[in-house]
């Protein structure tokens, strides 16, 4: 299949599966009991049909969970024979739960009531209100309690003068996709403090317009205004805000976080700000609650309507193209610096790989086995969370390195693999016409190895474009990541996928007729062919 019919393919892809959904209210029953010391819904007396009706009716059934969450722990222990199902974005989570892979899904109470007013989720409801109420606090790592100390002293400041007040009507009692985030200056010289977050959802952090936005932004905004602090804010997966703060990579992290035994044992917590609670949701034709409840005729769009809604929903409201754009970027530059990096890497490493000094070539030998052997991701992790434990680098960098380093065990291989299959009676011809070793590797070997390695490297380089995928784990806000940011507020699983992997895709075809041009140019056949036909 051609280049043109691929991208004919996609295209259609994202016309077929770009369409939103539609949405609703919902209806709260409640009751309390305790898990480890907090409140927490009780169960009824068992369900005796098909329909969802108290908290005991979930106890075989399949449970999606925020991965790193508390969330997690409760489930597992008040209910073992339910399986859990752990997810990294809540619009996974949601629509696994709209597509029946999972039965019930456990949230913020708040996040809930944002995604149930979405137009898109007006077949789900609650089926408890607040199902666990932990207090929330902001991380803090144990190495600086002068931070977490000044926090608490603006934490009372700001309940004693009317100011956490104000925050928590805008963010909690009214619809917090309304509210505004106030303009908060910050003109500080002193030392810069970094923030971690996650971005899951309203009403704590979420992005809108290429800003961040929610509660905790906004109340730790004020924060390092108030101390004079200039403030940057990073993102990354729920699961990893504790290790970076742990490790030292940021000096915070917020995004809706439980204080709880566990987590303090590695971190410290400021003083609680409010009670978070949680509730379970469900599909409404498996609640009995909403048995009674009339359907909502389903409004009629055409297809064109359709696609461009999701295109307006997805892209051009507050301003959510920037987030891809600046994706791309972060991805390309990623892809490109590490390739290079790699490929001179790999080319040292050939170097002791082909050398007769036995201690180079078992170094290379070790280093190929190592790199080949660990999975990208986990060698990423190590790198940023070991390797630069005790150093305050750029996490873009710290990619470079991790896949660069991975990439170059690969390209190193197949160097060598190209260099052997040359004929050695052409060097020794070169040298014996008064080529150096030098000049007959460069003139002579080199251009019919480019020629065999071409192929493989190419795809080795776009399977190093495809894995940078993962930076979101160590707070690099790529591609997939800012599809990830824009599903979380739209909730729409198809159109942001669809069109990562069409971005993806053109970015890898490109670099790929790159690298065949280059293939091209560098062919000894075509030159001797072009310099006949100049003679």
């Amino acid at each position: 299949m051609s280049s043109k019919a691929y991208i004919l393919v996609l295209i259609s892809l994202v016309l077929i599966f770009g369409a939103g959904y539609t949405g609703g209210d919902k209806n709260v029953p409640e009751s309390t009991m305790l898990w480890g010391g907090k409140a927490f819904a009780a169960p009824a007396q068992g369900n005796d049909g098909a329909k969802l009706k108290t908290l005991d009716d979930i106890a075989d059934k399949r449970v999606g969970v925020f991965t790193g969450t508390v969330h997690d722990a409760f489930v597992a222990q008040n209910y073992p024979q339910a399986k859990i199902f752990r997810y990294d974005t809540t619009a996974d989570m949601i629509l696994s739960l709209k597509t029946n892979r999972i039965d019930v899904a456990m949230l913020d109470y708040i996040s809930a009531k944002v995604i149930l007013n979405n137009p898109g989720n007006s077949d789900i409801g609650i089926l408890t209100a607040d199902a666990l109420s932990l207090p929330l606090g902001i991380g803090f790592n144990k190495n600086n309690p002068d931070l977490r100390e000044k926090f608490n002293n603006f934490l009372k400041k700001i309940k004693s003068d009317g100011t956490f007040d104000e925050m928590y009507n805008r963010w909690f009692e009214n619809d917090p996709e309304k509210a505004v985030m106030p303009e908060i200056a910050n003109n500080g010289t002193g030392q810069k403090i970094i923030l971690g977050v996650a971005v899951a959802d309203l009403p704590y952090v979420a992005v809108m317009n290429g800003q961040y936005v929610g509660f905790d932004i906004e109340m730790l905004k004020r924060f390092a205004a108030h101390e004079g602090l200039p403030m940057e804010i990073i993102t990354m997966e729920f699961s990893s805000l504790i290790a970076a703060l742990s490790s030292g990579k940021v000096d915070m992290i917020a995004d809706g976080i439980a204080i709880t035994e566990e987590r303090s044992k590695q971190i410290n917590f400021s003083d609680s700000y409010i009670d978070g609670k949680s509730v379970f949701l469900a599909l409404k034709k498996n609640i009995a609650s909403y048995e009674d409840e009339q359907a909502d005729a389903a409004a009629t769009a055409s297809f064109l309507q359709k696609i461009a809604d999701s295109f307006h929903n997805n892209l051009i409201r507050e301003k959510r193209y920037l987030l891809i754009v600046d994706g791309l970027k972060i991805t390309a530059l990623i892809s490109m610096v590490a390739v290079v990096f790699g490929t001179l890497l790999g080319a040292l490493v050939c170097f002791m790989r082909m050398s007769k000094n036995r201690i180079l070539v078992d170094i290379s030998r070790f280093y190929i086995s190592i790199m080949r052997g660990t999975p990208v991701l986990v060698l990423l992790m190590i790198v940023f969370y070991v390797v630069f434990a005790s150093v305050n680098v750029n996490p873009v960098f710290a990619a470079i390195i991790a896949f660069g380093a991975n990439f170059a065990a690969y390209v190193s291989e197949m160097f060598r693999t190209s260099i052997e299959s040359v004929d050695k009676g052409q060097k020794e011809a070169g040298i014996a016409a008064g080529f150096t070793k030098v000049q007959a590797f460069i003139y002579i070997i080199m251009p019919q190895a480019l020629r065999h390695v071409l192929p493989v490297y190419k795809g080795e380089f776009i399977s190093l474009v495809k894995m940078t995928s993962v930076v979101g784990y160590i707070a690099v806000q790529d591609l997939t990541k800012a599809s990830d940011i824009i599903r979380s507020r739209t909730y729409d699983a198809f159109f942001p996928l669809i069109m990562v992997a069409v971005l993806y895709f053109l970015l890898s075809w490109l670099l790929a007729l790159i690298l065949d041009y280059i293939g091209i140019r560098t062919d000894p056949k075509r030159k001797r062919r072009t310099r006949l036909q100049q003679v």
